[in-house]
């Protein structure tokens, strides 16, 4: 069950990045995303806010979220 939640979450956060516009929106969503996956799972929170931050900022840099 818990997969299932995070493959969801996964999807509505990409879906939701993809209709950001600036680098900053895509940071902010990504480290939300990335906190609240990070908790559901058993993980540190702030672990998941960085990297999830991160991802949102470069996904149009590499071509994920155009």
């Amino acid at each position: 069950m818990r997969k299932s939640i995070t493959a969801l979450t996964l999807l509505l956060a990409a879906g939701t990045l993809a209709a950001c516009d600036s680098d900053a929106e895509r940071g902010l969503v990504g480290a939300g995303g990335g906190a609240a996956i990070a908790a559901a799972t058993g993980g540190n929170a702030v672990t998941g806010a960085v990297i999830g931050g991160a991802a949102g900022v470069f996904c149009d840099d590499v071509g994920v979220c155009n």
